[in-house]
């Protein structure tokens, strides 16, 4: 059984426009009852141990949000906390965002789910195609302001919108794969300016190599090939159909035959 809103204490995990709807959520409606330190992705636990210790002292119930379990299974009592999320395991198409089960634990009414949570809830979980599957469907405005919000919100720079769209310009087709190579560690901003939804030239498979990390766009099946292969990797999207997966694999020998194996697998 749920604890009332009253008790529950909300950490909040990596910055994008979902998180921030979260936390503008929570001002409102469960001010001095959650702890937001700005981390970015692939924030975790441990980086706040202490203070999720200390909410169970207080016999509070934590409430994990897209927080990675980095810590040893004996350094806090699982069983007393709550994990949100919409990624790995918990992503799929039929699942709520974390932005809709945050909603639902502080028992919001459903009139006040707004038009903005609606649109932000579907990017997370299936970027442009999602929002456009919705009734009314998503204008290109709309689609365009929830992207260049979202991008904002994960501290992207003009410097780094610039170097992406000279990226997107020098990409490489092999095959179903669609190859852009792009400085420092985002891949927001590549993704969106090659949706045909926002005017971009489109793609079967995406792969955005960074300066330590990967990421691809594709169908289920891909996504599930590269997270069976490459452990503490991370992935989320519409699955089963189509996702997002990426990890932090800086260049070298792994990196290269992953790549190989990529193209190998989307050849045809």
């Amino acid at each position: 059984m749920t604890p009332p809103p009253a008790r529950l204490h909300f950490f909040l995990g990596g910055a994008d426009l979902e998180m921030e709807a979260i936390a503008g959520l929570l001002a409102r409606h469960a001010p001095g009852r959650y702890t937001d330190k700005g981390l970015a992705w692939g924030a975790g636990i441990s980086d706040y141990a202490d203070e999720i210790r200390a909410a169970l002292g207080r016999g509070e119930t934590p409430v994990l949000v897209e927080l990675a379990d980095d810590l040893p299974s004996d350094a806090i009592d699982r069983a007393r906390t709550i994990v949100v999320d919409h990624h790995g395991p918990r992503a799929g198409a039929d699942r709520p965002s974390s932005l809709e089960q945050v909603f639902r634990l502080l028992g919001r009414p459903r009139h006040e789910w707004t038009r903005e949570y609606q649109l932000i809830a579907a990017n997370d979980i299936g970027h442009v195609a999602a929002m456009r599957a919705l009734q009314p469907p998503a204008t290109a405005e709309e689609m365009r302001e929830i992207r260049a919000r979202d991008r904002r919100a994960q501290g992207l720079t003009e410097a780094e919108e610039r170097a992406a769209e000279a990226a997107v310009a020098e990409r490489a087709v092999t095959g179903r794969l669609t190859a852009v190579t792009v400085p420092g560690n985002r891949a927001s901003a590549v993704a969106d300016r090659m949706e045909p939804l926002l005017g971009g030239p489109g793609f079967d498979a995406l792969m955005v190599a960074m300066a330590d990390e990967m990421a691809v766009f594709a169908d289920g099946d891909t996504i599930r090939w590269l997270s069976e292969r490459v452990p503490g990797s991370w992935s989320g999207g519409a699955l089963p159909g189509r996702g997002f997966w990426g990890a932090h694999l800086p260049p070298g020998p792994e990196r290269d035959r992953l790549i190989a194996g990529l193209r190998a697998r989307l050849a045809d």
